[in-house]
């Protein structure tokens, strides 16, 4: 395995997560719960850990304080080091050009933005790794592979249905898996193999095309944007893997086991569907376990009258009514006559006596009043955004909230 200091990862956990909607509003996406006891950045942090990288950083810039705490300096994952280890690495101003300072207009317009701490710390290979996905593969010999065949870029890939490829980056490549071509969100992709955001690069190659893109995007840009410190680069699939995909030496790899981005409201819920229908296999790996900050909470509870089916209960839980298909986080009271269907309900949230709720993602500490009618059945398959209710977190709902609906953060309805 490579030493210490000839391997930096990166770990991409500072974009809005816009499309989350109410989710997000107070909250970094990579801080969003998954599974019950799990968030978003544990995927991508247990991986690098496992990998025997010995030195992370997280990238943050949206929302930061919310998932702080939840990181304690890399000391669920064993980072908290004297020497290298975790690094959280927050927006600065005033440290170098515009577009070298500030917050970041893309995943890959952040590289750039970082590449004079890259260049500094001096490692030969980088890995980059966004923080919005559930997986759970050994990057360990993708990292040696790369390394010993001399690429410019390694890019992890998984197969998705066309339609989905088109909110993602599309990895075109050849028998021995040489990339040939790169289609960056195409209204009609050729092929249903995308970029999975697990990225490993070299890091001299990396850095000289950062600032030869820089250089040639400056004169192409709209004059207000350059005055913010936009670069032009955009995210990875815009400028940056195109041009690399040029020299060559760009791999694709088949990532192993299951693989979701979880950035849109449909997506979420449908990631704990495939949970609880054995689907999702990142829990099935005792040497390579995902490491999460665990809440200090007794176990769950199922009362008397409470009944369950096909449904995770997380530590804290209390059920005296009826859980179908759903996900409880932890802390989370059903009370007796109370029913939750295909519903992801995160910490500390009550749904009282005769409430019902369908289809619908409650955030933390809500109240769900009695007798109240939250959510819908979807007449579709597989979930989309406008099927779902997001409810922000400490909201109060009461009265009837049909399908689609969005509640603010600290909402009362009804």
């Amino acid at each position: 395995m490579t030493r210490r200091g000839e391997v930096l990862a990166l770990v991409q956990a500072g974009g809005q997560g816009s499309r989350m909607d109410v989710l997000t509003r107070e909250r970094a996406k990579p801080a969003l719960p998954y599974g019950g006891v799990h968030r978003l950045i544990d995927f991508a942090l247990s991986g690098l850990v496992h990998a025997d990288l010995a030195d992370v950083w997280v990238s943050l810039e949206y929302q930061v304080t919310s998932i702080d705490d939840y990181l304690s300096g890399g000391r669920p994952w064993s980072l908290d080091r004297n020497r290298g280890g975790f690094r959280r690495i927050v927006p600065q101003t005033g440290t170098g050009p515009a577009t070298e300072s500030g917050f970041a207009h893309g995943n890959g317009d952040l590289l750039l933005r970082m590449s004079a701490d890259i260049a500094t710390f001096g490692a030969d290979t980088l890995v980059v790794c966004s923080a919005d996905h559930v997986f759970n593969m050994d990057l360990a010999p993708v990292i040696e592979e790369h390394v010993a065949a001399g690429r410019v870029a390694t890019v992890l890939t998984s197969e998705v249905s066309k339609k989905d490829a088109a909110d993602n980056v599309v990895v075109l490549a050849g028998s021995d898996g040489t990339v040939t071509g790169i289609e960056h969100k195409p209204s009609r992709p050729s092929a249903g193999t995308v970029a999975t955001e697990i990225f490993v690069y070299d890091t001299h190659a990396l850095l000289t095309t950062l600032q030869e893109l820089r250089h040639e995007l400056a004169s192409q840009q709209d004059p207000e944007d350059a005055a913010e410190g936009d670069s032009g680069i955009g995210d990875f699939g815009e400028h940056l893997l195109p041009r690399l995909v040029g020299t060559g030496k760009v791999a694709a790899v088949p990532l192993t086991g299951y693989w979701r981005d979880v950035g849109q409201p449909g997506l979420y819920l449908e990631a704990h569907r495939d949970l609880l229908r054995g689907k999702v296999d990142v829990f099935d790996h005792p040497g390579r376990p995902v490491i999460s900050h665990w809440p200090d909470r007794p176990a769950a509870r199922v009362r008397g009258t409470g009944e369950c089916h096909d449904s995770v209960l997380s530590p804290g839980s209390d059920v005296a009514g009826l859980v179908v298909g759903s996900v409880l986080g932890p802390g989370v009271v059903v009370e007796k006559g109370a029913e939750v269907h295909d519903s992801v309900v995160m910490e500390d949230c009550v749904i009282r006596a005769g409430a019902v709720v369908r289809t619908t993602v409650l955030d933390e500490r809500c109240e769900v009043a009695a007798r109240a009618r939250v959510g819908a059945e979807p007449t579709r398959r597989v979930a989309h955004d406008d099927d779902l209710v997001l409810v922000g977190r400490d909201s109060r709902v009461a009265g009837s909230v049909g399908a689609g609906a969005r509640l603010e953060p600290g909402s009362a309805a009804g």
